[in-house]
């Protein structure tokens, strides 16, 4: 029988006063030969214009200050003359290749406006704002060091959520699609308690996050490191949260690291949880996300386990961590097969056997 999962969220309160600890000196883990080929075989590899190596020769940058003038802890670089217009041409090629497959027309009015680089997090990256000289409307794209780790949560999130991602890999290089939402540490100090948005359907879709991320390993999900996309409807507005950050999938051996409902930063999307949703309600989101995945899983099950076999290959965790996580799984779900495991991979498929053995009852 497994832990009864709303008394556990109930439980967060008196949880979240301890400290979730997070590997902040994970490695960044090279893309192995076999997930090369993987990506190849789904599209996702391209020879790219520019690497991020080429952007990373810059000596000099200064501070990018945001509309009321405060240090945002990215910076702009400075490029030399004489290599301003080789990237920039390079850069709009990338983004024909992200958006278009490669076909120039959709950048033939665009124009790269700035280049900015975050100083702070694993990968370092860089932020590209490109911008349409005929309307002035931008878009953004990440160019960034391909770690395993984020492209597997990717493939994963891809695969399994009912969000799409648009991503590239060359060698070292990766390149990313620009997610758009509110982040939701600002969500919550400037909108959670906005009078048209209804509490219930904020409260449904953190539980349906929650639940997710804990079946798919995907880990550190505090509320800056997703965004919050609304839409409004004919009589309400509905809510979908996304991962902006992949960079914890599959690493850490706290079960608590996969389960968003125990940091503190997502504090106030548990409480709503706990005013708004009964029991009932909570298990029902909970079957409902289970299900959704199930019906992905079929759909692509062929891609699903092609992923499984290059994981099981790969190295991205630590044989400690994968000890750590096993057992605390087989302790949560008083689950012994757990125990089997020999990494993160035969975790990751014992948990959606699961879930599917659920949705059949």
């Amino acid at each position: 029988m497994d832990n009864p999962p709303f008394l556990i969220f109930m439980s967060c309160i008196r949880i979240m006063a301890e400290d979730v600890k997070i590997s902040r000196k994970k490695p960044v883990y090279p893309i192995s030969d076999p997930l090369y080929k993987y990506l190849k075989h789904y599209q996702r590899e391209a020879r790219l214009p520019v690497s991020y190596a080429d952007l990373r020769q810059f000596r000099e940058a200064v501070p990018l200050m945001d509309k009321k003038g405060r240090d945002t802890l990215w910076e702009c670089p400075i490029y030399p003359p004489n290599e301003i217009e080789r990237l920039h041409t390079g850069l709009k090629k990338v983004y024909a290749m992200l958006k278009a497959s490669g076909n120039l027309r959709i950048v033939e009015h665009k124009y790269i406006d700035r280049v900015d680089y975050c100083t702070f997090g694993n990968t370092h990256p860089f932020r590209i704002r490109i911008v349409n000289r005929l309307n002035d409307v931008y878009d953004y794209f990440y160019i960034k060091i391909a770690d395993a780790s984020r492209v597997y949560g990717m493939e994963v999130e891809h695969l399994l959520s009912p969000n799409q991602l648009n991503y590239l890999v060359d060698n070292t290089t990766l390149v990313e699609e620009h997610i758009p939402g509110i982040p939701g540490d600002v969500f919550v100090q400037h909108y959670l308690d906005h009078p048209e948005y209804n509490p219930k359907r904020i409260a449904k879709e953190f539980v349906k996050f929650n639940e997710r991320c804990f079946i798919t390993l995907l880990g550190d999900m505090r509320a800056y490191n997703f965004v919050m996309q609304i839409t409004p409807d004919f009589d309400d507005f509905q809510f979908r949260i996304r991962c902006i950050d992949f960079d914890q999938q599959f690493y850490e051996g706290n079960k608590k690291v996969y389960l968003p409902q125990f940091f503190k930063e997502n504090y106030p999307f548990v409480k709503l949880g706990i005013a708004y949703l009964t029991e009932k309600t909570f298990t029902q989101y909970q079957q409902e996300e289970s299900s959704s995945i199930v019906h992905r899983l079929r759909s692509e099950r062929h891609r699903i386990t092609d992923l499984r076999d290059v994981l099981q290959r790969d190295n991205i965790s630590s044989p400690e961590k994968t000890a750590e996580l096993r057992e605390g799984l087989a302790a949560h779900y008083k689950d012994p097969h757990y125990l089997r495991c020999r990494n993160m991979a035969d975790i990751l498929e014992l948990n959606l056997k699961r879930v599917i053995r659920q949705v059949k009852l």
